[in-house]
């Protein structure tokens, strides 16, 4: 299983980014995705789920500006983010549970004026 993350960098507060997730080694259109995202010194937060069945899930913190889906014909996974708050600053990674959790290396994401 591997997850690779891109899509990061450095945006004003307000702005958008889409962050994208490509997976590999497992039959991704089986399995759910998940993204989550880290502050360093603080635990990991979840931030959303996308179940094998289309289903999506978010966290309170990120309803209504961020929607994540899954490429059609690709196994990537994507998280477009919009109305960035500097409380967005985050690693994010994307993770699989395929037998085991696995996890990306994650991409940085900073929401600075």
């Amino acid at each position: 299983v591997q997850l690779v993350e891109s899509g990061g960098g450095l945006v004003q507060p307000g702005g958008s980014l889409t962050l994208s997730c490509a997976a590999s080694g497992f039959l991704f259109s089986v399995y759910g995705m998940n993204w989550a995202r880290q502050v360093p010194g603080k635990g990991l937060e979840w931030v959303s789920s996308y179940y094998a069945d289309g289903r999506t899930y978010y966290a309170d913190s990120v309803q209504g500006r961020f929607t994540v889906s899954k490429g059609s014909g690709k196994n990537t996974v994507y998280l477009q983010m919009n109305s960035l708050k500097p409380e967005d600053t985050a690693r994010y990674f994307c993770a699989a549970v395929v037998g085991t959790p696995h996890w990306g290396q994650g991409t940085q994401v900073t929401v600075s004026s």
